[in-house]
């Protein structure tokens, strides 16, 4: 009995993926999505969104994610709860191996795998991890409620963290390396106001060494403070500067920049280096990294599924 071909599927279920999944179920595609290790992606940890249009609720990414599944699902788009192992890119009719063993055979492929989380590198991090440090505070923030915390990273997304951890914790302490932030001017007012009542503290001009703890938890993090040691006693330390393509499975068959990040463009706005692949969402993008982008982007691949698929 020969194996289906499949007219496309989509790797990741992120506000790409799913939107990529909506646009091609309306061309009459049947798209088969793959969620990945992370299903919804990394909104799935965020705690409020408040710049999705006609959102002005501000919801959490959660239940945004959930919906955008629904609404997948509704018009006839398969999911398999999996993940992409292996790929085989490059003839007319590419090869997925799922982890579960399983092959999907298709003709396109929507490559919106996202982005990962980046981390410091440091010894003591790794040593840590899951024992006070971590890259997502609404997945592990309960943990240090009324406790003391630093977040570091200077960009919307520690912002993000730092504002949701304030709400729970005893103290928070926000630790850039630069004197200026990268985040939305709205969010830098909100933890400044946060500031002035000594519930945050702003550690400028600085860089983690090392992360202390008493070998099962973390219990302080010292710090070169403009050229001066520091040690900052605290429970947990929260990460957030940044996040890498998710894209290792592709290397050797895609062009990616040094990054990892997918180059698009060949042809069309979302296609790939290699014919019949196209990428949508943080994995291509080096700039934007909004969900709201993402999901343009899913628009964008599927509306370029069709046209390749119809020749």
């Amino acid at each position: 009995m020969t194996q289906e071909v499949e007219n496309t599927v989509i790797i990741g279920s992120g506000p790409a993926g799913y939107t990529a999944a909506i646009y091609a179920c309306r061309s009459g595609l049947n798209p088969v999505i793959v969620t990945g290790s992370e299903p919804g992606g990394q909104l799935v940890t965020t705690p409020e969104i408040g710049n999705w249009p006609g959102r002005k609720d501000a919801p959490d990414g959660f239940s945004l994610m959930e919906t955008l599944k629904e609404h997948a699902l509704d018009l006839g788009t398969r999911l398999i709860n999996d993940e992409v192992s292996k790929a085989v890119l490059g003839n007319d009719v590419k090869e997925l191996t799922l982890s579960s063993g399983s092959i999907l055979k298709t003709k396109t492929v929507i490559i919106a795998t996202g982005a990962k989380a980046r981390y410091l590198g440091l010894e003591s991090e790794n040593k840590y991890k899951g024992h006070g440090v971590s890259a997502c505070a609404t997945c592990d923030g309960f943990f240090f409620r009324n406790k003391t915390v630093a977040v570091v990273g200077g960009g919307s997304a520690s912002f993000v963290e730092a504002l949701f951890l304030s709400n729970i914790c005893k103290k928070v302490y926000l630790i850039h390396r630069r004197d200026k932030f990268r985040a939305e001017q709205v969010m830098i007012d909100r933890l400044s106001k946060l500031c002035e009542s000594g519930k945050v503290e702003f550690v400028l001009n600085a860089t983690i060494s090392e992360i202390k703890g008493d070998g099962s938890q973390v219990t302080a993090v010292e710090v070169l403070e403009n050229n001066k040691s520091r040690t900052i006693p605290l429970d947990g330390i929260f990460v957030a500067i940044g996040h890498e393509a998710a894209t290792k499975i592709f290397e050797g068959q895609l062009e990616l920049y040094e990054d990892g990040c997918i180059k698009t463009g060949f042809g069309s706005a979302t296609a790939t280096s290699v014919k019949g692949v196209f990428a949508a969402g943080d994995c291509t993008d080096r700039v934007y990294r909004q969900a709201i982008t993402s999901a343009g982007e899913g628009c964008k691949a599927a509306l370029d599924v069709e046209k390749y698929l119809l020749g």
